[in-house]
């Protein structure tokens, strides 16, 4: 059965606020969903994730950037090419942007919603989130989960015309906020 709607979290857990994509999919994997939802921790990426990717309409993607914003800063992105993710992806970079290329090579990119969250730096051996990230990360997953039912919900959601364009190589950004911050600002 195809998946409407796959969230799937990446990140190295063992570097610290990296793993945040990691945190927020294990999270999420406690919570009830929908059967057309799945939510995948998608470790350090790779290719073993394209029969999921392939299988998914849309994608919530989670991962950590290094973009000098504050930590706990999250963008809501909706790249359309691979050159739009933001260029300071997280150490997995290689991995994860080679899946997507290949997976537009063979035409069979599912849409994708990012939710980037800022990152001060990887800290190494440290499976710990930073007090910002950890206090942080329940605010995420609500987010995250609010925008996956309205996926489902209304097929209209994520229509261009909801979109304000940002800077020209990171797609289009549906929302900027910090997390540790109770105001979307949309």
């Amino acid at each position: 059965m195809k998946t409407k709607v796959l969230i799937l979290g990446v990140g190295n857990v063992l570097m610290g606020d990296e793993g945040i994509g990691v945190h927020a999919a294990r999270a999420l994997e406690t919570q009830p969903w929908p059967e057309s939802v799945q939510v995948l921790d998608g470790g350090t990426g790779g290719f073993h994730l394209m029969e999921h990717l392939e299988q998914a309409d849309q994608v919530i993607l989670i991962d950590a950037t290094l973009d000098h914003r504050s930590a706990g800063t999250v963008r809501r992105l909706r790249p359309r090419f691979v050159r739009e993710f933001p260029k300071a992806l997280s150490s997995h970079d290689i991995g994860l942007r080679d899946l997507l290329e290949g997976l537009t090579i063979l035409d069979r990119l599912p849409e994708i919603f990012l939710f980037a969250v800022s990152i001060d730096s990887v800290q190494s051996q440290t499976i710990d989130l930073s007090p910002t990230l950890q206090n942080g990360l329940s605010a995420l997953c609500l987010d995250i989960r609010n925008f996956a039912l309205s996926l489902i919900d209304d097929p209209t959601f994520c229509c261009d015309q909801y979109l304000d364009p940002i800077e020209m190589d990171e797609g289009r950004l549906y929302a900027h906020y910090n997390i540790h911050s109770t105001t979307n600002q949309d």
